[in-house]
C-alpha cells in the first residue's frame, strides 16, 4: 500500500480503520471531531482508489498484518573494512537483481563469503521483506539444511508439519534475498532443499557461495578471481595488505608498495593469504616476508593435481603454521573441533594437555588472534574465539597428523556432555541463546561419537541430552529425531524409554502416524527387554493413539491392524494378572474405553446399553490410571470419559471431567507427553467450558493454550478455543484481532482441516455478521468449508453461529429454521459443545417466531440447560418477551453481564426497547457491533 500522498493524521486514521473502529471511536482516540474523521475517510478513499469504507479498513489491516509478521534482516557485521572488488560487486549485484540464484564459487580464502555479504548489504533495499544470513558452516548432517535457514529467518516448527514445510510455507509469498555461506560443508543437503525452496517461494532469491556449483537449476555461477596485484597504486591486493598491516600495529611505508605487490603476487591475489600474511608485517617486516615466501613455499602444499590457489592458501597456512611456537600450534590444531565461538575456559578443558600447558590456552588464544588465525569479539559471557572455516579445515588435517584426532574429539565430547548437563539444568531470559551458541557442537560431537564403538555409550547420552534440550528450546522435529538416535545407541529396556519420548514429541507435533509407530516400536524394543508388562503398556498406548488422535494420522491404521495391536497388548499385560501391575491394565483399560467411545461416534442411534458401556469403559480406566499413580494416563482416560459423557448428553459431567485434567497435570514435570496431554487437556477444557456457559474459564484456558511456547508457529490451533470464547461473549475486538493471526496460520499450514478449526473460523464469520459486514462474512464462511466439515457446519456449530446472526439482523423465522431438526435428529454433531447453546437459541427463535410450540420447548430447554448461565439468562429473556415481563428482560441482561456475555446483555436491552434500546446500541458499539435489528 503506498502512503506516499497520506499525511500522518490521515495515517493515524487509517490504522484505526484497520482496528474496525466507528468514526466516533476514531474521534475520541485521536481527540477530534467526527466530521474530521470523516474529512480524512474521504480524502482516504480518494487517494488509495478504493470505493468504500469497508475496502478501506480490510486495506489498512492487511497492511498492519504484513508490517508486523515481516521478519527483521540481519547480516553479520565485518569486524574489518571490506576492500577492493569493485567490478565483482557491481557484477555480482546485477546478478542478484536479475536472477534467482547465485553461487558464488572459488576456492578457502578467495574472499567469497565478505564479497556476498557486502552485495547482500547492497542490495537490501531492493528486497521488500529483507536479506537473511544463512551460515551453513556449523552444520555436520546435511538434513539440518531445513533448520539452519529457519533458524536464520525465525521461523520455528508448527504442530502437524516438518521444518523444511514450515520454511516453505513461511517464506511461499516474500520477497527476499537469502545469503547461505560455506554451502559445500552440506552440499548434499543444501541442493535438493535449495531446488524446492526456490520452487515454492518465487519471489524469493538466494545468493550462495561454494567452493564448487551446487548443480541445481536455476543456479547461476559467479567465479571469483584473485584480488588484482599488478595495478600499481590502485592495486587492490596490495591495498588490502596495507590496510590489514596497518591494523596489524606497524603501516608499511608507500614507498614499498612495489615490493608488496610481488608478495600479494607469491600469494596469487588470496584474500586470506593476504591477510595472514600482513598480520606478520609488524614482527617479519617486508625482508622477512619475501624470504619465508621464496620457492619452497609452493612445495609445501597440495600434489600436482591441486588447484594452484588453493596451493598457495595450504601454503601460507603451512607457512603461518611453522611460525608459531609448538605449543600454539598444538592449540591451533586442537581448537579446530569447535564449530561454534568458544571460551578460553572451554579451550582449556578441550585441549589444555600435553604437549601443551593448560595454564598457557588462554595466551595462546590471544597470540593466535594477534596473527589473524582466530577471531575474539566480546560477548556478555567473556571473549569468544573463533576461527575461519578455512582455517578449521586446516586444523582439523594437522589434528589427524598429529595423531590427536581420537584424544581431541574425546574430549571435546566429554565438554558437550558437561555443558549439555549444565543447560538442561538452566533457566532464564538468556537460556535460549545459550542453547543457540552450543547446539552446533553438541550436534557435531554426537555426530562424530555415533560412529564410534567405544563411544556409543557416551553418544546415547548426549543424544538424550539434546532432545531434551531441543525439545525445550520448541525444536520438535530435532527433538523427536534424537530421541530416536538415543534409541538406536541404547539397549532394548533405555531404547524403550527413549522411543516413548519420542512418541511424546510426534504427540505435540500432531504427528498421529509417528505417534503409532513409536509406541509400537517401544513395545517391541520393551518386548526384546523381558518387560512384557511395559510392552504392553505400549502397544496399549498405540491402539489409544489410532482411535483418540485418529484426525492427526495422514493413514488411520486399519480396524484389524489395532484389533491385533490391542490383543496382543492384552497378552502382555496377562489379560488382568494382577502380577503385571496396574500400570498396563491402566493402558489396556483406556485403549478399550478409547474404541468403545469411537464405536459408539460412528453409529448414530445407539441403544442406552452401548452409552453406559462407553461411560463404564472409561470410568474403570481412570480408576486404574489413578490406581497406578500416572497423572498423564489418568488424563487420557478422563479425555475418554468427557467424551463418553458429551454423548450421554451430560456436559456439566464432561466439563468436569476435561477440568479435573488440569488439576491433574498442573504439577506434572513437562515430559513431551506431559506436555502433548497438557495442550491436548486446555483445548478441551476451553471447549468444554464455552458448552456450559462458563465463558470466563473458557476464555482462561484458551488463552493459555493460545500463549503456550508450542504453538508459537501455529496460531490457528492456538486461538481456536480463544476466538470462540470471544465470539460467544461478543468482544469483537479481540476476534477480528486474533483472527488476523488464525487465517496467516491456518494458510501457511497448507489450509488443515480439524474439529476446532471450522468452529473457529465460523466464530469469526459470525462477528462479521454481527457487524454487519456481509462480504467478510462470506469470505469467512467460505474459510469454515475449508477448514471444518460439511456436515458439523450444516448441522452442529454452523447451525448455532448462523442462527445467531439471523437472530441478530430480526429474522428470526429462518433463525428457527436454521435450527428446525430436533436436537436428537443432530445429536452427532450438537452434543458435545453445541447442545445447550443448539436448544437455547431454538427456543428463543420458536419465541420470537411466534412458534406455536414455544412454551414447551421453554420448558424442555430449562431442564436440560439448568445451571448454565449464558443459557438460563436466555432463556429468561425469552420467557419474559412472551409474557411482556420488562421487569425479568432487564434482570436477564444483569445475569448475562454476570456471566461474561457482554452482547447478549446488550441484545437483551434492545430487545427491552424505549431508552433501554439506546443504552444497549452504545454497548454494542463499544463490542465494535452493529445495532440488532429487532422485528
Amino acid at each position: 500500500m503506498s502512503t506516499s500522498k497520506i499525511s500522518a493524521r490521515e495515517a493515524d486514521v487509517l490504522a484505526l480503520l484497520g482496528e474496525h473502529l466507528s468514526n466516533a471511536e476514531i474521534a475520541a482516540r485521536l481527540f477530534i471531531s467526527v466530521r474530521t474523521v470523516e474529512s480524512h475517510v474521504s480524502a482516504l478513499l480518494r487517494k488509495l482508489e478504493v470505493p468504500d469504507r469497508r475496502a478501506l479498513s480490510r486495506r489498512a489491516a492487511e497492511s498492519a498484518r504484513a508490517e508486523q509478521s515481516r521478519p527483521v534482516s540481519a547480516l553479520p557485521a565485518p569486524l574489518t573494512a571490506f576492500i577492493g572488488r569493485v567490478r565483482e560487486r557491481g557484477e555480482l549485484a546485477d546478478a542478484v537483481k536479475a536472477r534467482r540464484q547465485v553461487t558464488v564459487v572459488g576456492p578457502g580464502g578467495v574472499g567469497k563469503t565478505r564479497l556476498a555479504l557486502a552485495v547482500a548489504a547492497e542490495a537490501a533495499g531492493e528486497f521488500a521483506d529483507g536479506v537473511w544470513f544463512v551460515d551453513l558452516a556449523p552444520l555436520t548432517d546435511p538434513g539440518r539444511v531445513g533448520a539452519a535457514v529457519a533458524t536464520a529467518v525465525g521461523v520455528g516448527e508448527q504442530p502437524g508439519r516438518g521444518i523444511d514445510e514450515a520454511v516453505l510455507a513461511a517464506l511461499a509469498d516474500r520477497e527476499a534475498l537469502l545469503v547461505w555461506d560455506n554451502c559445500e560443508q552440506v552440499r548434499d543437503g543444501v541442493a535438493p532443499f535449495l531446488e524446492r525452496l526456490l520452487v515454492a517461494c518465487p519471489r524469493l532469491r538466494v545468493l550462495a557461495t561454494s567452493r564448487a556449483r551446487l548443480m541445481v537449476p536455476f543456479e547461476w555461477a559467479f567465479p571469483v578471481p584473485p584480488l588484482s596485484w599488478a595495478d600499481g597504486s590502485e592495486s587492490e591486493a596490495v591495498t588490502l595488505f596495507m590496510e590489514r598491516a596497518a591494523a596489524a600495529g606497524r603501516p608499511p611505508e608507500p614507498a614499498v608498495r612495489d615490493r608488496i605487490a610481488a608478495v600479494c603476487e607469491r600469494l596469487d591475489g588470496m584474500a586470506l593469504a593476504i591477510e595472514l600474511a600482513a598480520a606478520r608485517w609488524p614482527t617479519l617486516g617486508l625482508d622477512g616476508l619475501t624470504a619465508s615466501l621464496s620457492d619452497p613455499l609452493r612445495i609445501l602444499a597440495g600434489g600436482p593435481r591441486a588447484d594452484d590457489r588453493h596451493r598457495s592458501v595450504r601454503a601460507v597456512l603451512d607457512w603461518s603454521h611453522d611460525l608459531l611456537e609448538s605449543q600454539d600450534r598444538a592449540l591451533l590444531r586442537r581448537i579446530s573441533v569447535f564449530v561454534m565461538p568458544f571460551t578460553a575456559e572451554a579451550a582449556t578443558a578441550v585441549a589444555g594437555f600435553a604437549p601443551l600447558d593448560p595454564a598457557a590456552v588462554a595466551d595462546g588464544l590471544g597470540r593466535l588472534a594477534e596473527q589473524s588465525l582466530l577471531t575474539a569479539a566480546p560477548s556478555a559471557t567473556g571473549t569468544r574465539y573463533q576461527a575461519l572455516e578455512t582455517i578449521r579445515q586446516y586444523g582439523r588435517e594437522r589434528l589427524a597428523d598429529a595423531g590427536e584426532l581420537t584424544d581431541v574429539r574425546s574430549r571435546h565430547m566429554s565438554w558437550c556432555l558437561a555443558d549439555a548437563t549444565l543447560l538442561k539444568g538452566a533457566e532464564g531470559p538468556d537460556w535460549r541463546a545459550r542453547f543457540d551458541a552450543r547446539a552446533e557442537d553438541l550436534r557435531a560431537a554426537l555426530t562424530w561419537a555415533a560412529d564410534q564403538p567405544e563411544q556409543r555409550a557416551d553418544a546415547c547420552r548426549l543424544a538424550l541430552s539434546l532432545a531434551e534440550l531441543t525439545f525445550t528450546r520448541n525444536l520438535l522435529g530435532e527433538a523427536q529425531e534424537r530421541f530416536e538416535q538415543a534409541a538406536a545407541l541404547a539397549g532394548d529396556a533405555a531404547a524403550a524409554a527413549a522411543l516413548r519420548e519420542a512418541a511424546g514429541v510426534a504427540g505435540c507435533r500432531r504427528h498421529g502416524d509417528d505417534m503409532f509407530r513409536l509406541h509400537r516400536a517401544a513395545g517391541e524394543a520393551a518386548r526384546r527387554a523381558g518387560d512384557n508388562a511395559g510392552a504392553g503398556r505400549d502397544l496399549a498406548a498405540a491402539a489409544t493413539v489410532a482411535y483418540r488422535f485418529s484426525s492427526e494420522f495422514t493413514r488411520i491404521p486399519a480396524v484389524a491392524e489395532v484389533a491385533a495391536v490391542l490383543a496382543a497388548a492384552r497378552e502382555l499385560s496377562g489379560d488382568g494378572d494382577p502380577t503385571a501391575g496396574p500400570a498396563a491394565e491402566a493402558a489396556v483399560a483406556l485403549a478399550e474405553a478409547a474404541v468403545v467411545s469411537d464405536a459408539f461416534g460412528a453409529v448414530q442411534g445407539a441403544s442406552e446399553n452401548t452409552l453406559q458401556e462407553t461411560v463404564e469403559c472409561a470410568e474403570r480406566a481412570v480408576a486404574l490410571a489413578r490406581r497406578a499413580e500416572d497423572p498423564v494416563a489418568e488424563s487420557a482416560a478422563l479425555d475418554a470419559l468427557s467424551g463418553a459423557r458429551s454423548w450421554t448428553g451430560e456436559p456439566f459431567a464432561a466439563a468436569a471431567a476435561a477440568r479435573r485434567r488440569i488439576d491433574i497435570l498442573a504439577s506434572v514435570p513437562r515430559t513431551p507427553a506431559r506436555t502433548h496431554e497438557w495442550m491436548d487437556a486446555l483445548a478441551m477444557a476451553a471447549g468444554t467450558a464455552l458448552g456450559v456457559g462458563d465463558l470466563p474459564q473458557a476464555h482462561r484456558w484458551g488463552r493459555q493454550l493460545a500463549d503456550h511456547p508450542l504453538f508459537a508457529e501455529a496460531g490457528h490451533h492456538a486461538t481456536s478455543w480463544l476466538l470462540i470464547a470471544d465470539a460467544f461473549a461478543g468482544d469483537a475486538g479481540a476476534v477480528l484481532t486474533g483472527s488476523g493471526k488464525f487465517l496467516d496460520a491456518w494458510e501457511q499450514s497448507g489450509r488443515q482441516r480439524s474439529f476446532s478449526l471450522g468452529p473457529a473460523a465460523a466464530s469469526v464469520a459470525m462477528i462479521h455478521g454481527l457487524r454487519g459486514d456481509h462480504d467478510a462474512r462470506a469470505t469467512w464462511l467460505t474459510v469454515v468449508d475449508q477448514a471444518g466439515t460439511a456436515a458439523e457446519h450444516r448441522h452442529g456449530y454452523g447451525a448455532v453461529f448462523d442462527a445467531m446472526v439471523l437472530l441478530h439482523q430480526g429474522d428470526a423465522e429462518a433463525a428457527l429454521e436454521r435450527l428446525a431438526p430436533e436436537p436428537e435428529q443432530v445429536w452427532k454433531w450438537v452434543s458435545w459443545i453445541w447442545l445447550h447453546w443448539y436448544v437455547t437459541l431454538r427456543a428463543e427463535a420458536s419465541v420470537l417466531a411466534g412458534h406455536p410450540d414455544a412454551p414447551e420447548r421453554l420448558a424442555a430447554t430449562r431442564s436440560v440447560v439448568a445451571g448454565n448461565p449464558v443459557a438460563t439468562a436466555q432463556l429468561d429473556r425469552a420467557e419474559a418477551l412472551l409474557d411482556g415481563d420488562l421487569t425479568r428482560q432487564l434482570a436477564a441482561a444483569a445475569a448475562f453481564d454476570a456471566a461474561g456475555c457482554r452482547y447478549q446483555s446488550a441484545r437483551t436491552l434492545l430487545l427491552a426497547g424505549n431508552a433501554h434500546a439506546a443504552a444497549g446500541t452504545a454497548v454494542l458499539a463499544g463490542l465494535g457491533l452493529a445495532p440488532t435489528a429487532v422485528r
